[in-house]
């Protein structure tokens, strides 16, 4: 495993894929400021799936908007998208300027400390545009962010910080997998939005 610090220009998969981590874009006054107004305003929700026929409920909270009522489903479960905020309207702007790409749509996690996480898993519905960045958004606690190739398993690690910017890109969904490991050692709350696109046809 290798665990890489802020080197904005390097690819941090060895093949594959693409994987950029810009580290923080957003100073500690902004990044504090959006973490308070998404914690506040965004209508957050327990997250749902269906795993071998089995509901679960987590505990971990999500949200999800977009330019039109996208449907998304995952894990069993269709979410529709909600209007965007202005806080998040504000977000997709400045992210769109970096990244040189255009989203039409955002899922947000709500991580309320390092007991709950995400398993393995890759970003590759078919709703959403194959290939096209993803643009991953981190407010609040410091979390490590892992992939693992889907036939190596060689994994490569990266700490996201707050106010931070990661982009996946390029066949990265298709090859590797990705995951935020549990922790005893966080006890804060995380913020996390990947700003993605859906295809046309995701819309209803």
């Amino acid at each position: 495993m290798k665990l890489f610090a802020n080197d904005p220009g390097a690819n941090l998969l060895p093949f594959d894929g693409s994987v950029h981590y810009h580290g923080p874009i957003f100073n500690a006054e902004s990044a504090q400021r959006f973490f308070d107004t998404l914690l506040t305003t965004i209508p957050w929700r327990n997250d749902e799936s269906i795993i071998y026929g089995k509901h679960f409920v987590t505990a971990r909270k999500v949200a999800w908007f977009g330019d039109e009522n996208y449907s998304y489903a995952y894990s069993g479960k269709t979410r529709t998208a909600l209007p965007w905020t202005p806080a998040l309207l504000d977000l997709r702007q400045t992210i769109q300027a970096r990244v040189g790409a255009v989203f039409n749509s955002c899922l947000l996690n709500l991580y309320h400390s390092g007991d709950e996480g995400m398993g393995w898993h890759s970003d590759d519905e078919r709703s959403l545009v194959s290939g096209h960045p993803i643009a991953s958004v981190s407010f609040g606690a410091e979390r490590k962010f892992s992939f693992r190739h889907k036939r190596s398993a060689e994994t490569v690690s990266v700490l996201l910080e707050n106010g931070s910017l990661l982009v996946m890109a390029g066949t990265t969904q298709n090859c590797w997998q990705h995951s935020i490991p549990k922790t005893k050692r966080v006890t804060s709350p995380r913020i996390n939005l990947t700003f993605r696109s859906i295809a046309a046809s995701g819309g209803r």
